[in-house]
Formats: structure tokens, sequence, C-alpha cells
């Protein structure tokens, strides 16, 4: 008999117009009661929306989470993390923010599993929940959402554990529902699918429908990526024209200010890192195309199930289509895939 833990079946989303959405986040909010008091801007219009969107509407699926959350702030206390906590992690880039959006205004994150640099889970989440923080903290006010860059350099079977890899999924999508939009993983060896299929366990089907295969010897996937990205901007190792590279010393200074932003922000009472923003700019409608028709280009992993993925933003809505089969080789990008997204309207961001 297999161990291995069963995904639940996926559930097709529903679309809620702006008033459906206020009546959801006032029942959420009752359910919540004072608890609500105890982190404000967590339980803010905004905050709530991205729990109830993960828990597909469900008001008492999505409070449980919420007050799951609001526990897990209380103590883990992530806000108070600062760059002298988690320095040494950050040493060899294993994590770190670009100084660059993507063309949709989505904030950068380049994770480099390869470059690992530590033994302590604990601290390799700290490590991870800090960079989560500062990268919200730096999201463009239009978009609440943020794209993961996965660099395979150096990469084996032996760079990253199970353990740190089920705490991680864990904390993204418990504690930061809806802030990942898309994860490209770039250049995956061979030896990446055994595993994947380890991984993908741990992983809801929300989360591992937004992830994405690219390579640099398919032609077409370095479309995609130009069509996502300002090469210039973009590093060497994910094909584009930046050499700059991780830089430590540059990295901590640009941390430490971003610390001292944030103690600013604290000390004057207000809140982080939520952002706030209306409930009408969110409405859960497909009138974005642009991103709809990116996350269905970038190939999509080996074992992916079949389903449409909808995300609320007030730029973008995403929709992911998996294949049916799970053992089916994953879908190749078709030059009819670019001229859409080449054509599409891009914000810029300056």
């Amino acid at each position: 008999m297999s161990c291995r833990k069963s995904r639940p079946p996926y559930v097709a989303e529903k679309s809620l117009s702006p008033e459906e959405q206020r009546g959801k986040i006032h029942d959420v909010r009752k359910m919540l009661g004072a608890k609500a008091d105890k982190l404000p801007a967590l339980c803010s219009d905004a905050s709530i929306i991205r729990y109830l969107i993960a828990r597909n509407w469900n008001t008492k699926k999505a409070t449980k989470m919420l007050e799951q959350s609001l526990k897990w702030r209380l103590q883990y206390k992530p806000e108070n993390i600062r760059w002298e906590d988690i320095a040494q992690e950050a040493e060899t880039g294993k994590i770190y923010r670009a100084d660059y959006y993507d063309k949709f205004g989505r904030a950068v994150l380049i994770l480099r599993p390869g470059f690992q640099n530590t033994k302590s889970t604990e601290s390799q989440i700290k490590y991870l929940v800090y960079c989560m923080e500062n990268a919200i903290m730096n999201l463009n006010p239009e978009n609440e959402q943020m794209v993961w860059l996965i660099d395979f350099q150096r990469w084996t079977m032996s760079s990253i554990s199970i353990k740190v890899t089920r705490e991680t999924a864990n904390v993204l999508q418990n504690h930061f529902p809806e802030r990942l939009g898309l994860a490209i993983l770039y250049n995956p060896p061979k030896v990446f699918e055994s595993f994947w299929a380890m991984v993908k366990p741990f992983l809801e089907p929300k989360t591992y429908k937004k992830v994405r295969f690219a390579y640099s010897d398919d032609i077409q996937s370095q479309r995609i990526m130009e069509a996502l990205f300002d090469m210039d901007k973009l590093e060497t190792v994910f094909g584009g024209k930046n050499t700059t590279g991780f830089n430590y010393e540059a990295y901590a200074k640009r941390m430490r200010e971003d610390d001292a932003k944030k103690s600013e922000v604290m000390k004057s009472g207000s809140f982080l890192p939520i952002i706030q923003s209306s409930v009408a700019s969110q409405s859960h409608e497909p009138d974005s195309f642009a991103l709809e028709q990116q996350s269905d280009s970038l190939a999509s992993d080996p074992c992916s199930e079949a389903s449409d993925e909808c995300e609320l933003s007030s730029v973008v809505e995403t929709a992911g289509k998996m294949d049916n089969d799970m053992n089916s080789p994953a879908p190749t990008l078709s030059c009819e895939d670019v001229p859409k997204i080449e054509a599409a309207e891009t914000k810029e961001v300056y």
C-alpha cells in the first residue's frame, strides 16, 4: 500500500462579483470577531480576499486559514526579522530579491537551491520568510503577486532536503496565500524529475499549477522569457543580458535600507506586510488577457493535472491550463503562443 499523500480533487474556481466578494469579506470578518483586532492588517479586505481565493471563496475554510496565520504571525513575528538575523544564510545568494520587476509589474525573487550553504532547517525557513516579507514590502502597488525564478546551476539531489521543501510549501501556501503568481524552473536537470515527483504531494493544486519549466535551448521558451522580462535587466543565467550577478555587499546594503524603512513604518503605527487595495479593483473577472496567455505558454511540468488557474489581482488574471494525463510529456511551446503575448499591452515599471 502506498503511503504517498493524496491531493485534494481539483474544484473549479468560482467567479464572484465585487458585491459578492464584499459579502464574503463581511462573513469572514464576522466569524473572526475580536481576533481581527490583534493584527488589523492581516484582516484587511485585501488580505481576506487572498485567503478566500486560496480556499475557493469558502468562508469557513478561509476563516480557519486566517486564524492559523494569525496565530503563526503572533508567535513567529516575521516582521521583526532583520538582516543581521539571517545575513549568514544570504552569503551565497541562494535567495534574493531582484532589483527589477517583470513587465507586468510583479516583484521577482531569485532562488538558487544549488548554492545552499547551511544545514539548519529553522534558519533556512527564517531566511525564506525574511525574503518573502521583503518582497511583499517592495511589491508594485498595483500588483500583489511575485514571480519566482529558480536557477538550477550546481543543483544536485543533495542540494535541498525534503524536510525543508515541505516546510517551505507549508509557509508559502498557508501564510502567504496568493502571493506567488508564477514560478519558472529554469533548466532543471533530468534528475530533478525524481525530486519533483517527491515534492508535488506537498503542494496544493493551486500552487503546483503555477509552476512552469523553461529551457535555454528551447527558442520558444526564450521568446516567452523575452515577453515577460526586460532582457537588459534579466540575469544571463536566465537568458538575459545582465552580467552583474549577485553581490553580497551591495545586497546587504539594500536590505539594511529596507529594514530601516520597515522599522520607521512600524514605529508610525502602521502594519506590514499587507497592501491595501479596494475590492472593486480586484473583481474576479477574466479581463486581463496578457498574463493568462503567458502562463498558458510556459511549459507545464511533466506530471500536471488538467485544470484552469484563475488568479484574482488588480492588474492580471493568470490561467494555467494543464495536461489531463499526469504521465504525459509536458506540452511544448508553439509559435502560436508567442505573438499573443508580444501583442499584449505590458506595464512599464519605473
